[in-house]
């Protein structure tokens, strides 16, 4: 690879790893390139996946501030540059991994934390941002409906309660 060739796919990862909210790293050691392809649609929109050499990985990571991914650049890797929602980026690369286990997931890195392989399977195990929100706004409204309850029940009880004091007043009276 020429000197410029090399630049240039330095500062393309170098804007890869700046505009993406986390990248993972994985092995792909053994994929056939139908395999990369069908990887590549099952990501969709949320992630770019793409084969680069290491030492231009390191260097572009270096450069856009992303430390800890050093020990990750080992033999053939590749990074998923995740621009999307990550938990659903880690759900893709998880279960493809399940169905293909040649692909193998090293670690990655998000928000300014190096994650490893364990990491990136929490990721993958959390409900996506929808459902979490959904259950947000539920346990919201429960909480609405309850305190409502209780307001709409304090009158009828003072009113329950002064029935109760008048019928004993009866009572005393006759």
């Amino acid at each position: 690879m020429a000197r410029a060739d090399k630049a240039a796919a330095v500062a393309e990862l170098k804007s890869e790893f700046e505009a993406s909210s986390a990248a993972v790293l994985t092995e792909y050691r053994g994929l056939t390139v139908a395999q990369l392809k069908e990887l590549r649609k099952s990501l969709g929109g949320n992630a770019r996946f793409a084969v680069a050499k290491n030492t231009l990985t390191k260097i572009a990571a270096n450069q856009a501030g992303v430390t800890g991914l050093d020990d990750l650049l080992t033999g053939p890797t590749a990074v998923a540059f995740v621009k999307g929602d990550v938990v659903e980026a880690a759900k893709g690369l998880r279960d493809f991994a399940k169905a293909n286990p040649l692909l193998v997931i090293k670690g990655g890195y998000m928000e300014g934390k190096a994650l490893d392989a364990a990491e990136i399977t929490k990721l993958a195990d959390l409900e996506s941002r929808e459902v979490l929100l959904a259950k947000l706004a539920g346990a919201m409204k429960a909480k609405q409906s309850a305190a409502a309850a209780m307001f709409a029940a304090l009158p009828t009880q003072m009113a329950q309660l002064a029935d109760a004091l008048r019928a004993k007043r009866e009572e005393a009276g006759e």
